[in-house]
């Protein structure tokens, strides 16, 4: 898949993930996608919670990386 629908299909995948994040007060914004990284930034509750890099690992790379093979990493850009 070129970078561009790899691009689509993330802020899909990610669009799915934010009312989960929402419904704790927290949200997600996609920044970019490069060399099979994918840049977000959380925010509201979730920027600065304790359990925030297990939600990234655990929801939002696993989501990602289960639905796109490319990626091979989420990290957090605050």
């Amino acid at each position: 898949m070129d970078d561009k629908k790899n691009i689509e299909k993330i802020e899909e995948v990610i669009n799915r993930i934010k009312p989960y994040l929402q419904a704790d007060g927290g949200d997600i914004q996609f920044k970019r996608y490069e060399n099979g990284v994918v840049y977000v930034s959380l925010k509201g509750s979730c920027s600065g919670c304790p359990m925030a890099s297990i939600t990234l690992k655990e929801m939002v790379e696993n989501v990602l990386i289960s639905e796109i093979p490319e990626i091979i990493k989420v990290i957090n850009e605050n």
